[in-house]
């Protein structure tokens, strides 16, 4: 009996551990951390939840992420939210120096891109660094060009970058090795699916297979047409 509670009260405090991660990265802004748990926890314990996404996780009602941003293309041009007025984004925050996960994830992105066939059109892939010491204008034209001949690479000053980031609610931090004056970077990775509006629709794992996300785009692409029409 004794190692049945130790084992349920292990199993709660994992459970308690993983709400409080996903409220913290799915936050909305100015919502405050509390708040977003016990927001989290009704959700878990009995509250209303929107039907998944199939591949992805529908952001609860209420919730919001994405909006206002002012960053600078591989162009070199001035973007804002408002570039992308109207139109789908498929959204990865990392960097080129990155040595897996980040070309794994534009990878993944192209691919489900690609599946939709013509409908994909619709939706444009970006890639927002979080180095922006490293990763340059031109660094980012060189490196989205690998990935999807439509894919746009987003940078900025630290700052821009910082309160993109935030937007977003993306985790991202130098980890500096000791023996070496190269750095990686610490960071979440989810893949966001923006709407027209600039907010996320959907988030994506970093598990989330190509045809998985694909599905998911096309039921939102195809639902947004049939409400438009």
């Amino acid at each position: 009996m004794i190692r049945m509670v130790r084992w349920l009260a292990v199993l709660l405090l994992v459970l308690l551990g993983g709400t409080w991660a996903f409220a913290w990265v799915t936050r909305a802004p100015g919502e405050g951390l509390g708040e977003a748990f016990a927001g989290r926890l009704a959700l878990l314990f009995g509250g209303q939840q929107p039907v998944p996404a199939m591949g992805g996780v529908q952001l609860p009602q209420g919730m919001s992420l994405g909006g206002a941003f002012s960053l600078v293309d591989q162009r070199g041009q001035p973007v804002t939210e408002a570039s992308y007025a109207g139109k789908w984004l498929l959204v990865y925050f990392g960097y080129t120096f990155c040595p897996d996960v980040c070309p794994t994830e534009l990878g993944t992105m192209a691919a489900a891109i690609d599946a939709l066939g013509p409908l994909g059109e619709r939706v444009t892939p970006v890639f927002v660094t979080i180095d922006p010491q490293r990763d340059t204008v031109a660094q980012m034209a060189e490196y989205v060009g690998r990935f999807h001949p439509r894919m746009q690479g987003l940078t900025g000053t630290p700052e821009q970058v910082a309160e993109a980031a935030r937007r977003y609610r993306v985790y991202f931090a130098r980890a500096q090795r000791a023996e070496s004056s190269d750095y990686l970077m610490d960071h979440s990775s989810f893949v966001y699916l923006v709407g027209p509006d600039a907010r996320v629709r959907t988030l994506f794992r970093p598990e989330a297979g190509p045809d998985d996300i694909a599905a998911t785009m096309r039921t939102q692409l195809l639902r947004a047409g049939a409400a438009a029409s």
